[in-house]
């Protein structure tokens, strides 16, 4: 149990770095975009603000997931990060209505200038930049096992794909086009509130103790293989914020003693935990009749 905290302290890292880029790069794309009057790399500044948002709610489900289990919470505050998340993905919904609302009444108003070239620049070094931390964020959740840290880092490389889409509205907007970039605003606005409804859609499916069936299916036939199990009558599993809870009920030789049962629930544990990483793992051993 002290390995998981220490990883989830090694994420919180990750989501710290996400924010201080965040806050650079949507400072810097908000400036130049009022600068080179575009309307893309100001929408997808505002994307940016809203991926602070998500990333300090990842940072803070983070640091109250490493509370240890108190008399209130038995299981631990794993599920803080999932409820933080479900927070953010509502900021991050009307955040990205509003920025389709602006690209929507900047298109209407048949802006005849094109944004400054410049702007595009922009957009490409902060994809660019994004798509370094995507990479660090990427490996380490990988190291350490973290689903928090590794939506993080997908959002990071959809924040780079966004800012290449601006420029591609930007660059086609100096070739007559200026229509291009509102609708490449309206694109990102897209892209935000379709993030928003992912993580919204994760977030309960996780909170209501929704679990991927064949998943469950490999980690019954792990169960399956361990010497001793002679059939599983039930087996479920559920996810705890970054860990998975796992309840078993195997039928064993009904002349076996006491020990050789337990002896049979510690070779389920140490198999789930050694293949699928799962710390918490309830075992019910009934006599096959």
């Amino acid at each position: 149990m002290v390995d998981i905290y220490e990883d989830i302290r090694k994420g919180e890292r990750g989501a710290m770095i996400s924010i201080a880029a965040y806050l650079i790069l949507s400072t810097f794309k908000l400036i130049c975009g009022y600068l080179f009057a575009s309307s893309a790399l100001l929408a997808d500044g505002f994307n940016n603000l809203t991926d602070i948002v998500a990333s300090v709610a990842v940072l803070i489900g983070l640091r109250i997931s490493r509370k240890p289990p108190d008399s209130d919470h038995a299981y631990g505050h794993f599920r803080a990060e999932t409820v933080a998340a479900l927070v953010a993905s509502f900021i991050m919904a009307m955040v990205g209505i509003q920025v389709i609302i602006e690209a929507v009444r900047t298109l209407f108003e048949r802006k005849e200038t094109a944004p400054e070239l410049w702007s595009a620049g922009v957009a490409v070094v902060s994809a660019l930049a994004m798509l370094g931390v995507y990479y660090y964020n990427r490996r380490l959740a990988l190291k350490i096992n973290n689903n928090a840290l590794m939506a993080a880092a997908k959002d990071n490389f959809s924040d780079a794909i966004v800012s290449i889409g601006a420029a591609v509205g930007i660059v086609g907007a100096q070739f007559g086009l200026p229509w291009m970039d509102p609708v490449a605003a309206f694109a990102v606005g897209l892209l935000i509130c379709r993030t928003a409804w992912e993580i919204f859609r994760d977030s309960t499916y996780h909170l209501t103790d929704g679990f991927d069936e064949n998943r469950l299916l490999d980690l019954r036939s792990t169960i399956e293989r361990i010497p001793g199990v002679e059939g599983i009558k039930d087996v479920k599993a559920r996810i705890h914020g970054n860990q998975v809870l796992v309840d078993v009920v195997v039928e064993v030789d009904a002349d076996l003693t006491v020990m050789e049962g337990h002896e049979i629930s510690d070779s389920i544990e140490e198999r789930m935990h050694r293949k699928h990483n799962i710390m918490s793992v309830h075992v019910h051993v009934e006599p096959k009749s």
